[in-house]
């Protein structure tokens, strides 16, 4: 049996990465249920198929919340293991409503580190690519960087997504000496 994963894990990676049933599997290893915070919304039908494709290959014992805003909220009432999904819309939701971004993360930074079970959070990492050509997506991209760097400095556990594959960056393993045995 997997084991469960620590207090808090960050999961960043790109789109299509294997984010999602990374994060899935690794709250799957606490005793059910489990609590999935969703932080998208649906504005059109390709997003409601996205949605829909996600709830689908969860099992009953997953208790779905849609927390488009309040996430800080959620995660500190939250009683076991949970899942947030994902960072990223949450903060475009965040943008979009010209919310306080700062206080919203200085909540959910307080609120991960009181949760009383493990928390995973999936960020998608937008900044690996062009600089944006306006400057709405050059303010977002930005915001994600900010708000990535702060939860990973938080948690026990970063983990980089690269096409279905966790690779462990926090915390970081120190290299053997040259010539030593591993």
């Amino acid at each position: 049996m997997p084991q469960p994963p620590p207090h808090t894990t960050l999961v960043l990676g790109g789109a299509r990465s294997g984010k999602s049933v990374h994060a899935e599997g690794l709250i799957e290893a606490c005793p059910a249920p489990w609590l999935y915070l969703a932080t998208a919304q649906a504005w059109d039908d390709e997003m409601r198929g996205r949605i829909a494709l996600h709830r689908d290959r969860r099992s009953a014992d997953w208790i779905t919340r849609d927390v488009p805003m309040d996430l800080a909220q959620a995660v500190a009432a939250s009683q076991g293991p949970v899942l947030v999904d994902c960072l990223t819309l949450w903060l475009t939701n965040l943008i979009l409503a010209e919310a306080d971004v700062e206080a919203a993360t200085v909540q959910l930074l307080a609120a991960c580190a009181g949760a009383p079970g493990p928390v995973v959070l999936v960020g998608s990492e937008v900044g690996l690519g062009i600089v944006p050509d306006n400057a709405l997506a050059r303010r977002f991209r930005d915001a994600a960087g900010r708000l990535h760097q702060r939860l990973a400095a938080q948690a026990d556990r970063v983990v980089f997504m690269v096409a279905g594959l966790p690779m462990i960056v926090k915390p970081q393993v120190p290299n053997p000496s040259p010539g030593a045995t591993p």
